[in-house]
């Protein structure tokens, strides 16, 4: 396992070059590239968990996303939505309107458009960037996931957080292979990798991302945060912030040769469908007692 072959946004270029053989990404960060990917981050107000999305959102790229062929150049291998995505805070609001002007890190994707909509100012930076910003003072706030309170120690230094039923958004990601790399594999090492991603990976990648939010939670009360709950009209102001991103987005798809509404519409159904038929992965199922 390689560290630091290169920033986060050159991933794609990475494998599809051949210098990785594997690597996971994050499609937000390749504007333009990557754009049917933003269907499993609209904000839904319903809360479901990152392993059931992440395994409709495999199907749902399956049934209508795959071949627009965004990933040209490299092998799926499994898919990924990370949780709610939170806003956390120097200091509290009691409605939206007191974000107007804020300074607030943003990734890319759904995120971006999110900020927009709250009227806050967007800056730029990787995850990792955020807790120096905060710390400098150059960001008023963050829009993260709530693990992110615990991994970028950003408890330490946002000590507000902000939340809305089902997360702000969402966030969008794929884990990929070099095809040569995939070719050189003997038959026998291709169906055995098979076996376990795909859906299974998604399941996994999605497990772990529900795992590690409720690690970031807990540090964070540790720490002593305060966790904002808006009043229900103001959550009605989101909704009407936020309404028309699916539509917007399904005339990018239609441009790319993709239903939009009905792939949209599969990804809702079939988190109702995952949550039914599995009752979820357990830390029994994916900690090897051996090791």
């Amino acid at each position: 396992m390689t560290h630091d072959l290169g920033p986060p946004n050159a991933q794609m270029e990475l494998v599809a070059d051949g210098v990785a053989d594997v690597t996971w990404l994050f499609h937000g960060l390749m504007p333009g590239r990557f754009e049917l990917t933003k269907l499993p981050e609209f904000p839904t107000f319903e809360d479901f968990s990152s392993e059931n999305a992440s395994v409709a959102y495999w199907r749902t790229h399956q049934e209508y996303l795959s071949d627009a062929g965004e990933h040209r150049g490299v092998e799926v291998l499994g898919l990924g939505v990370h949780g709610p995505g939170a806003l956390f805070l120097a200091e509290p609001i009691e409605s939206l309107g007191d974000l107007q002007g804020r300074r607030a890190r943003i990734g890319g994707g759904v995120m971006a458009d999110i900020s927009s909509a709250l009227s806050l100012t967007g800056v730029a930076l990787p995850p990792g960037g955020t807790y120096e910003a905060a710390t400098q003072g150059v960001i008023d706030g963050a829009m993260l996931t709530l693990e992110g309170l615990k991994s970028f120690r950003l408890a330490e230094v946002l000590p507000y957080t902000v939340q809305m039923p089902g997360g702000f958004y969402r966030g969008s990601f794929s884990l990929v292979i070099n095809p040569d790399t995939w070719q050189s594999l003997s038959e026998q090492d291709r169906n055995a990798i098979m076996d376990v991603s795909g859906e299974k990976l998604s399941r996994l990648f999605g497990f772990m991302m529900d795992t590690v939010d409720v690690r970031g939670v807990e540090f964070a009360k540790e720490e002593g945060n305060t966790f904002i709950e808006l009043p229900s009209e103001e959550v009605e102001n989101f909704m009407q912030l936020a309404a028309n991103l699916p539509s917007d987005w399904f005339e990018v798809a239609a441009a790319k040769d993709v239903d939009g509404e009905a792939a949209h519409a599969f990804f809702l159904e079939q988190l109702q469908v995952v949550a039914g038929d599995h009752e979820g992965l357990s830390a029994d199922d994916v900690v090897d007692p051996d090791v």
